[in-house]
């Protein structure tokens, strides 16, 4: 699998189109805004999306989800139903923080932990991760030794819990208990900033560091 990144929005979220390297079909994950960049990363990297995975609810995670399905006419799964007052949200977070365009949607398929979704011919699981948000999943490559995993987990940090529903030790325990025991060889793509190995974030990371799954 192959992992193109287009940093969107004011705060540098880390969209990403994953792309199956045997047939060419892709999915956009977390498209949080700016989709006529989104669309020319997709035009670039010469793949066929067949749809939008979504890790959460938050704004520059979800905000164009609306429109890039449209435009593309494909489905969007995810994220988990306990986010809906998040999406549900959407246009009233758009006006706070003055984006333009987020709209509410429905996803065709909420997920569930143990759930999974083909990327072409890639199969990814899903990992229902909360605490930053209490619908938050994790989507996870067996096969390609990768994640992606929203703003559970960070380079040196982790997600905030500061939001309605969000909860400190429940985060930690998904890091904990759903992330680590992956193995410490998964690489991983944050919501924001680098990419990073569990193994290296198990060992060093300030908040998480000696947790091991």
């Amino acid at each position: 699998m192959k992992v193109y990144i287009v940093p969107v929005t004011p705060f540098q979220q880390n969209c990403s189109i994953l792309c199956c390297q045997r047939t060419g079909k892709a999915a956009v994950v977390d498209p949080g805004g700016e989709t006529g960049r989104i669309l020319e990363a997709v035009e670039q990297a010469g793949v066929t999306v067949e749809r939008i995975l979504v890790t959460h609810g938050h704004l520059d995670h979800a905000g164009a989800v609306a429109e890039l399905a449209e435009r593309l006419r494909v489905p969007v799964e995810g994220p988990h139903r306990d986010d809906q007052f998040w999406i549900d949200g959407l246009a009233e977070q758009s006006q706070r923080f003055g984006f333009d365009g987020a709209r509410p949607f429905t996803p065709d398929r909420w997920l569930e932990d143990g759930d999974t979704v083909t990327v072409g011919e890639t199969e990814l699981q899903v990992l229902h991760c909360p605490g930053h948000t209490p619908g938050h999943v994790v989507f996870f490559s067996p096969e390609g030794r990768f994640a992606v995993v929203g703003d559970v987990l960070f380079q040196g940090s982790i997600g905030r819990t500061d939001f309605p529903r969000g909860d400190h030790g429940t985060l930690i325990r998904s890091i904990r208990e759903k992330l680590f025991p992956l193995g410490d060889d998964v690489q991983f793509l944050p919501g924001h900033g680098p990419a990073s190995t569990f193994g290296h974030e198990r060992k060093t990371n300030p908040f998480v560091a000696g947790q091991a799954g």
